[in-house]
């Protein structure tokens, strides 16, 4: 038992000069980024675990030189280093007291890749699919691959010893491992891998610390060997404990496998060479389900006999939740009935092979045993996305607090899965925890998330009784107490009930050969910190709200401290791969400016200890400067973080009672000047468009010179209602509203226009209100909501008429349906009308998609044809706009064009980079226009080649004209076109 638990201990002893002295030395001698500033240091405070300790600095090495500088500068100094890659540990061990190295900004070549020999040469801040991505190419794969593998990296791959669905099929990350480049602390490279005698002989004849050193591990091999033998598991998921057993004559001396796995608490791995596997290129999935989760672990030692690439499981909690958050529903019906499943993955190189090895699998399956077998690869995709979906189904309650990870990755042999999971849940009952079981169930390894009470003291002492009886439950059961997130904090201290006393000391003589002076991620896997201590929600973790809040944050208890810490820091906002997440990352490669550094930093802030605790805070409105608030990162994040509300209400505490930058008030602003602007639009453009004028206004308001400015049309839409006198705008008895949005109004009338023509010709009586209000859009960025507020009241008044008979609101610009859907209910709260409006928004397409006369009104002939056979259906590539996502009505979109008889991509092309007012500010305008040309625009482009590019948001399109993307639709301009089509059918 710790004498202070959930306190902090460290064990570094440098003072806040030596400390500065130490940034001297790096920035000296490192070209990478030194960054020993307080936001890095508190965006690098806590990894995806329970831990948290503030490092001294964090260093972003360009190449190998560059690490070995800073093991030298380090040793000069006596100061701790600690190695990071994605910084998704889960046991603490890639956050410490410590110099941060970080090699995933710059470190990230992949050397050679041979597919004759099928290895890989990689640098160690490679992502994972970006080396599996090249492998591909060749029918090769990295076999491992843990959730994170769009984002992990391979040094902290081979650091954790990670694994991942297909380690039942390629093994391990160590299995995969031929050898190493290692610096040690103090600045030595050491090129290692396996010795047989003679290699053995010519390392030792060469002299140097690889001869001291291998001959060190060599006697420590002999004086171990039998313990090692004897105890540990032979069981595929060992991953608890030092690699010792490579170190045996029967494993080869395999010194870099040795290494794999010691989270950085030996040296800094800058240099891997991998085996590479081959790809199954046809692959087979058969979800199988069970009475419950404990008879489908049962039944894993008869399914493993078969040649399968994975087999995976989950239980009727998991599924529970995935409800309650309403995670990837529209999966679910894939399910088989049952209360528990499994996802086995077969496949071969070629189909024929694939289908024969599947049906012999399917044909040996238990009697009772309800199955369903998936061929194609997006019904496949599909299915997984369920099981990856644990992480976000469990790792948040509905009230905004954490179930947490503690005892969640322990393997055990097969064949007792079954008895290991039927006696933690008797565990769980005793001690009052409950969880949802999933994991890789094909090698014994099971993940689970508990609501433990780490914040009380006698919360932490029931939390330690609880994982040292789950920890002597697995070792009784053979198993191993990581089966893959490896040991760092969370279960060091376990070690001994694991491999024994003398094994642990053999772990401690391993780390102090390569590390005498132990400064390389101390307290971690070797003389370890209390499990208890160094907490992020701990005893110390203190709750405080300064002032009332401007949103509601129901989702988080109405708390934002508690919304800010949503993030678990998974690090799904630094994937390149796929979604919207996070873009000023994908340019910037600065963690701070990552969904999960800014929410950190935001958690920070309230802690007060790293970063001051006030809402003037600097680092936190730097870090926040950068972000689009897109709200990508609510559809992208597995816990939803809200990046785009927390910028927001942030900004509003931040600026209170102080003038904010001018570009804040000319963009933000904006629906007030637009209302201005409409009634003399051509004076308007004249003075935006006159080279000189046009500059000069742009630099005083601190809007970029680089972009023109939007154009405002002749007439606005509510003008031209206005001058019709045709009463429109208050029709009561209206079945359909249109709200004439600020974008709209302004710069586009005639696509409003249009939507009325659509909904008039489905036979909609509609109201166009033309009484200005405003969502207040272009307010949330700037953080003025106080006026939002007000704005948002005055819009409930307008429309009260049709909220009151419950009469659909149809909103044509996007972001506008999302603050209809999003901020209004949030801002009010308090009053009935705001969430009435929220659910009769929509978007035309949705309004349409469903409509009884669908196809009676859009078929272009009284024959109902929708084309003659001989001509192709039209194709559409439609990039939906950030907030369209967020709010849904992306889907409706897609949706409405199928039925219209088109083929349809949904673009996976992220954020356009424009983000409202984000590309119009001066001081953004390079990085809008970057993220919009190095990741968005090349992907549109490509789709245009075989397809119209459908574009709905007016900055998406705007982004599009600047850059010169070519030309775009949107939806309601086709929907008017296959009205024309109709009424030229119907007149000839």
């Amino acid at each position: 038992m710790t004498p202070n638990p959930g306190g902090e201990v460290d064990r570094c002893d440098l003072d806040e000069p030596r400390r500065l002295a130490l940034e001297r030395q790096l920035r000296a001698t490192v070209r990478g980024d030194v960054m020993f500033d307080s936001a890095n240091r508190a965006a690098y405070a806590t990894d995806s675990s329970n831990y948290r300790q503030v490092p001294l600095g964090v260093v972003c090495p360009r190449d190998h030189g560059d690490v070995v500088s800073v093991m030298r500068a380090c040793a000069a100094f006596g100061a701790p280093v600690v190695a990071r890659g994605g910084g998704t540990s889960l046991a603490g061990q890639a956050c410490n007291v410590a110099v941060v190295v970080d090699t995933s900004r710059y470190m990230t070549r992949i050397v050679r890749l041979d597919p004759d020999s099928a290895q890989a040469i990689v640098e160690t801040g490679v992502v994972l699919d970006d080396l599996r991505r090249a492998a591909e190419e060749h029918g090769l794969t990295f076999g491992p691959d843990p959730a994170t593998h769009a984002w992990c990296t391979i040094g902290g791959m081979v650091g954790n010893n990670s694994c991942g669905t297909h380690a039942l099929y390629a093994g391990k990350t160590v299995d995969n491992v031929e050898r190493l480049r290692v610096v040690t602390y103090g600045g030595e490279t050491l090129d290692v891998g396996a010795y047989d005698e003679r290699a053995y002989g010519a390392a030792v004849a060469g002299g140097g610390p690889l001869s001291s050193i291998l001959g060190g591990l060599r006697e420590l091999a002999a004086r171990y060997g039998p313990a090692i033998r004897q105890t540990y598991p032979d069981i595929p998921r060992r991953v608890s404990g030092f690699n010792l057993d490579q170190l045996l004559p029967e494993a080869g001396f395999h010194v870099a496998r040795a290494l794999v796995g010691t989270e950085s608490t030996c040296g800094i791995v800058t240099e891997a060479t991998l085996r590479l596997t081959r790809s199954p290129g046809h692959r087979r999935v058969v979800v199988l389900g069970f009475p419950d989760i404990f008879a489908a672990a049962d039944a894993v030692p008869a399914l493993v006999a078969f040649p399968l690439l994975g087999l995976e499981g989950f239980d009727r909690t998991l599924v529970e939740q995935m409800h309650k958050h309403r995670l990837n529903l529209e999966h679910l019906p894939l399910l088989p009935d049952g209360d528990g499943w499994l996802l086995a993955e077969l496949g071969d190189d070629t189909a024929e092979r694939a289908d024969a090895a599947t049906t012999r699998f399917i044909e040996a399956l238990p009697a009772g045993v309800r199955w369903r077998r998936y061929d194609d690869p997006s019904e496949q995709q599909r299915v997984w996305a369920i099981r990856e979906s644990g992480l976000g189904a469990t790792a948040l309650r509905l009230d905004g607090t954490h179930n947490l990870e503690g005892w969640e990755d322990a393997a055990v042999p097969i064949d007792k899965l079954g008895s290991y999971l039927r006696a933690m849940t008797k565990i769980w009952q005793r001690y009052g925890y409950s969880g949802a079981w999933y994991g890789h169930f094909g090698q014994g390894c099971v993940h689970t998330r508990n609501n433990f009470d780490l914040r009380t003291v006698d919360g932490l002492r029931k939390y330690r009784a609880y994982v040292e009886e789950s920890a002597d439950l697995v070792v009784s059961l053979g198993g191993s107490l990581s089966g893959e997130h490896g040991d760092g904090q969370a279960r060091g201290e376990l070690l001994a009930r694991m491999f024994g006393d003398e094994l642990v000391d053999a772990f401690r003589q391993f780390k102090a050969i390569f590390d005498p002076l132990g400064k390389m991620n101390p307290g971690k896997v070797v003389d370890p910190y209390p499990l208890d201590t160094n907490l992020r929600f701990g005893p110390a973790h203190q709750e405080v709200e300064s002032r009332p809040r401007f949103f509601a944050f129901r989702g988080d208890g109405g708390s934002f401290q508690r919304a800010v810490e949503r993030c678990v820091g998974v690090g799904r906002c630094r994937r390149d791969d796929s979604g919207v997440m996070c873009p000023s990352y994908r340019v910037t490669r600065d963690e701070r400016h990552s969904t999960r550094g800014r929410a950190k930093l935001l958690a920070e802030m309230f802690q007060g200890q790293v970063t001051p605790r006030t809402w003037r805070n600097r680092d936190v409105k730097e870090a926040l400067d950068l972000c689009l608030s897109c709200k990508g990162c609510v559809v992208d994040c597995p816990t939803h973080v809200d990046m785009a509300t927390y910028k927001s209400e942030f900004l509003a505490h931040h600026y209170a009672h102080r003038l904010r930058p001018r570009a804040m008030y000319a963009l933000g602003l904006i629906p007030l000047a637009a209302r201005v602007a409409t009634r003399l639009p051509r004076v308007a453009n004249a003075m935006l468009s006159a080279p000189g004028v046009s500059n000069v206004l742009k630099r005083v308001a601190g809007v970029t010179t680089a972009r023109p400015a939007p154009t405002f049309a002749k007439m606005s839409w509510r003008r031209g209602i206005r001058a019709q006198k045709s009463g429109g705008g208050r029709r009561l008895d209206a079945s359909v509203v249109v709200w004439p949005d600020t974008f709209t109004d302004a710069f586009r009338p005639q696509l409003g226009r249009d939507t009325v023509a659509i909904l008039e010709a489905f036979g909609e009586t509609v109201a166009v209100p033309d009484a200005w209000a405003c969502c207040g859009r272009p307010l949330y960025d700037t953080g003025m909501l106080k006026l939002a507020r007000r704005w948002l009241t005055s819009l409930l008044d307008v429309l009260d008429p049709w909220i009151a008979s419950g009469t659909p609101v149809v909103v044509v610009e996007p972001s506008c349906l999302a603050a209809f859907r999003d901020e209004l209910p949030a801002l009010l709260p308090d009053d009935p009308r705001a969430e009435k409006l929220s659910r009769l928004a929509r978007s035309l397409a949705e309004h349409l998609v469903d409509h009884p006369r669908l196809d009676e009104v859009l078929a272009p002939s009284p024959s109902g044809l929708v084309l003659p056979p001989s001509v192709p259906p039209p194709s559409y590539a439609v990039h939906p706009h950030c907030h369209a996502r967020v709010s849904g009505a992306a889907a409706a979109d897609v949706r409405l064009l199928e039925r219209l008889g088109a083929t349809v991509e949904a673009l996976d092309a992220g954020c356009c980079g424009m983000a409202g007012s984000f590309g119009f500010r001066a001081e953004h305008e390079k990085w809008a226009r970057k993220i919009g040309e190095d990741w968005w625009l090349p992907r549109v482009r490509r789709a245009a080649e075989s397809s119209a590019v459908v574009v709905d948001g007016f900055s998406c399109s705007t982004q599009l004209e600047h850059l010169n993307g070519g030309p775009c639709v949107t939806t309601v301009d086709i929907v008017r076109e296959r009205l024309a089509d109709r009424a030229a059918a119907d007149h000839h």
